[in-house]
């Protein structure tokens, strides 16, 4: 913006005043003029001046006044003021400035000393103004490189565990189902006394982009293991249960590329804990280490409930799917011994939202009652 289009407000209730700054200044900008304080501040909201020249001594209301209300007003804040006055007490300056004011200046003007301050002052604002925009547009640039970065995360997440799925067809949506199994659970036990200070929004998130790696360690069990279509050997199940190993190790391999501070930010401590743990049963029957109770990971007691709902809800190779109404019945049991107590009751609170999820990502040879 040229400077002859910039509009300045000048205060002050002497209209020789007022004449004078108008011989001084016409030539270059745009004035707008008040007699009084409660005037300059309706011009100014009206008007939106790009600074303005404010006497003090006013009737009603002065022009310490006027300034305060300007810098406690959003709109207005950030215009500058230049004190134009007679009070040529070091006290008031200090005071002024003290308000928020961007420059005093004492009657007398000195017109040359008028113009290169006000410049001084226009220039700053413009530079302000600038770097404010900048700052918008790298916000807002950060925000999209986040959400391209979160995005490309949750894209490999998915794809990886999706890997793992395709060496058994059957499960689907299986991944897209638990991954928002495992956030319902975690919202609602986000204020529960036991999980409060762990579920926290980041940690829900995280837990989220997880879960769609809780088996990708069965990249590593041989077709005619995986794909049975009875129930297991002892041997069969054994090799079964390595998967967890696997796929704590696939994780801990992708980790190492990471430093330190990288590791302690990533979600991949949580994605190593559920594909290693999520097999742990609360009573210490599970595996691979049969851990029990608090020992296990919060979030593989999270993905064991999704995981174990899931499996019945479903259609697998060696089973129909159950209703939902046996499906709650049998976690009901688990209770207490399969499942942490906390976990079980949000579930079954929540037991109709875990069916509109089932319902929502359902295999198209599903058919679920």
């Amino acid at each position: 913006m040229r400077e002859s289009k910039r509009k300045i407000l000048v205060v002050d209730d002497t209209p020789e005043n007022l004449d004078v700054i108008k011989e001084v200044l016409a030539d270059k900008y745009t004035l707008l003029f008040a007699t009084n304080g409660k005037l300059a501040l309706k011009i100014t909201m009206a008007q939106k001046p790009d600074l303005i020249l404010l006497d003090i001594m006013m009737p009603e209301m002065d022009g310490y006044e006027v300034c305060r209300r300007l810098k406690t007003n959003p709109a207005t804040r950030d215009i500058p003021i230049i004190f134009l006055t007679a009070k040529a007490e070091i006290g008031d300056e200090a005071r002024g400035l003290s308000m928020g004011a961007a420059d005093y200046i004492t009657k007398p003007i000195t017109p040359p000393i008028l113009k290169a301050r006000i410049v001084t002052q226009l220039t700053l604002t413009k530079a302000r103004n600038y770097l404010k925009e900048q700052n918008l547009i790298l916000e807002e640039k950060i925000a999209e490189r986040t959400r391209e970065i979160s995005m490309i995360q949750d894209v490999t997440m998915v794809a990886m565990g999706a890997l793992a799925e395709t060496r058994d067809p059957e499960t689907g949506n299986h991944i897209r189902r638990t991954q928002n199994y495992v956030r319902l659970l975690a919202e609602n036990l986000q204020n529960h006394p036991r999980f409060s200070q762990y579920l926290t929004p980041e940690v829900i998130q995280f837990l989220h982009k997880s879960a769609p790696l809780h088996d990708i360690g069965k990249v590593g069990v041989p077709d005619h293991i995986l794909l049975k279509p009875g129930k297991l050997t002892d041997d069969e199940f054994e090799i079964m249960k390595k998967h967890t190993i696997c796929g704590h190790d696939a994780i801990i391999a992708a980790e190492s590329i990471l430093d330190e501070k990288q590791m302690k930010q990533s979600f991949l401590h949580l994605a190593k804990e559920i594909a290693y743990s999520h097999h742990e049963k609360w009573d210490g029957s599970g595996y691979p280490e049969g851990l029990s109770g608090d020992e296990i990971p919060v979030s593989a007691r999270l993905m064991a409930l999704a995981d174990v709902y899931d499996a019945l809800i479903s259609r697998r190779v060696y089973k129909e799917p159950f209703s939902q109404e046996k499906s709650v019945a049998i976690i009901k049991e688990g209770r207490g011994s399969h499942f942490d107590p906390d976990i079980a009751d949000a579930f079954i609170q929540n037991a109709d939202a875990f069916f509109a999820i089932a319902r929502q990502y359902i295999d198209t040879a599903d058919s679920l009652k």
